[in-house]
């Protein structure tokens, strides 16, 4: 198979990572990539929010298959365009996608589905929101309707700040904080068929003990330790099997990666979110797991082959992600610092443990530098949660970027209680 993966952060990296290791693909390509997905796919300058473009450059490579990392080429159309010319995408349509670019909308599509998920009013003037905050009360959760790149959400007890963000958003979804530990699953989907893939665990707050401002996601681990033996079993009969049968009896088919977070709360499962692609960081340690080649998976979804796939195969381990940020991040992310130390991970830690770039490019010196906000992942495996931490951790202090921070207990309490 020849393969485009649409994307450049550290999502696509692992989605490369995992590709370049299957036998049955046979060129790889990216765009627009990034300094370390150069090293594993033939990387072009291509916008990927540019249906056209992405269309005309995966037909000009005679691609087999298309796969849209990030969700703002999907809300944009992207998948529609390659579709038109006739090349399988994994990834869903606008229409579908809009299960992550509209919360209000995800909201309506869970309560036609009998999915379990937070109470909520979605508000527009500032009167709406106060009375919003004053049925639930604190602690707030107020969550901008539209896109944000993970940043969209304020949990907060101040009810200032939760006034204020609304405000800066307009639309927004308040609705009531749900207790409890979060879990991310991702299904891969055909749009009737639902495979779901192993739960991970992410960690969103900036600093050690979830303090700090919400980001993109510092890190991630799984498998999860401390989960009922049936979580997954429940949440694709209760969140994933009833979302895209509903989605389809809309006449808009939800195709690709359906991902959902949840929260295990003491009156059951409820959703938080939906995206509608791979998340970042979970992707990182998911993928180091699957022991299935990923490019029969996401080609059978994307051609609605799905329920004849065979079972998927995991590995028995553990994996742990950990985020590499810039100095300033995530308020005011400083670009353009020297990533030093790739070579001795590569030389020293491999294979247990690996670099996955997000925000890197080369400068006009060839080194490697920081472009972004999240500037590397750092993942590894082990036999257990603790050994693939160790790895991990041992990765992580070869690394010399200036400034740069990341948090030290990522997997901590789920290593220590298995």
């Amino acid at each position: 198979m020849r393969i485009l993966v649409i994307g450049g952060g550290a999502r696509e990296h692992a989605l490369c990572h995992a590709l370049n290791r299957d036998p049955d693909v046979t060129a790889l390509h990216c765009a627009p990539g990034n300094a370390g997905i150069a090293e594993q796919a033939t990387l072009h300058p291509v916008d990927a929010a540019d249906g056209p473009a992405v269309a005309e450059l995966a037909a000009g490579l005679g691609c087999d298959l298309v796969v849209i990392g990030p969700e703002a080429p999907l809300v944009a159309g992207v998948a529609d365009a390659v579709r038109a010319v006739g090349i399988p995408v994994f990834g869903p349509s606008a229409e579908a996608a809009r299960l992550e670019g509209s919360k209000a909308f995800a909201k309506e599509v869970m309560a036609a589905a009998g999915v379990p998920t937070a109470r909520s009013y979605v508000c527009v003037t500032p009167e709406e929101t106060d009375a919003a905050l004053d049925a639930f009360g604190p602690p707030y959760v107020v969550k901008d309707d539209g896109l944000a790149a993970g940043k969209g959400v304020v949990v907060t007890g101040s009810r200032e700040e939760a006034s204020a963000h609304a405000a800066s958003c307009g639309r927004v979804v308040v609705e009531e904080f749900l207790d409890g530990p979060e879990v991310s699953l991702f299904a891969v989907t055909d749009g009737v068929t639902v495979v779901p893939l192993q739960p991970a665990q992410d960690f969103k707050r900036a600093l050690d003990a979830d303090l700090g401002p919400n980001t993109g996601g510092m890190g991630a681990y799984s498998p999860l330790p401390w989960a009922a033996p049936g979580l997954t079993d429940e949440v694709l009969a209760s969140v994933l099997q009833p979302t895209v049968d509903e989605m389809r009896r809309r006449g808009t088919p939800f195709s690709g990666l359906l991902y959902a977070g949840l929260a295990v709360t003491s009156r059951g499962i409820r959703v938080i979110e939906f995206n509608a692609r791979f998340g970042d960081p979970e992707t990182q340690v998911v993928l180091a797991r699957l022991r299935t080649p990923l490019s029969g998976l996401l080609y059978a979804a994307a051609t609605g082959e799905l329920a004849q796939f065979p079972p998927l195969r995991w590995s028995d381990g553990a994996a742990v992600t950990v985020v590499i940020a810039s100095a300033g991040y995530p308020a005011a992310p400083r670009t353009g610092d020297p990533v030093e130390g790739l070579a001795e991970v590569a030389e020293k830690d491999a294979p247990q443990a690996y670099v996955l770039h997000a925000g890197t490019r080369r400068d006009d010196d060839g080194r490697i530098v920081s472009a972004g906000g999240r500037v590397l992942s750092v993942t590894a495996a082990g036999a257990g949660l603790a050994e693939a931490r160790e790895h991990a951790y041992r990765a992580v202090g070869r690394i010399r970027l200036a400034g740069s921070h990341h948090r030290t207990d990522i997997a901590a309490a789920a290593a220590e209680s298995s």
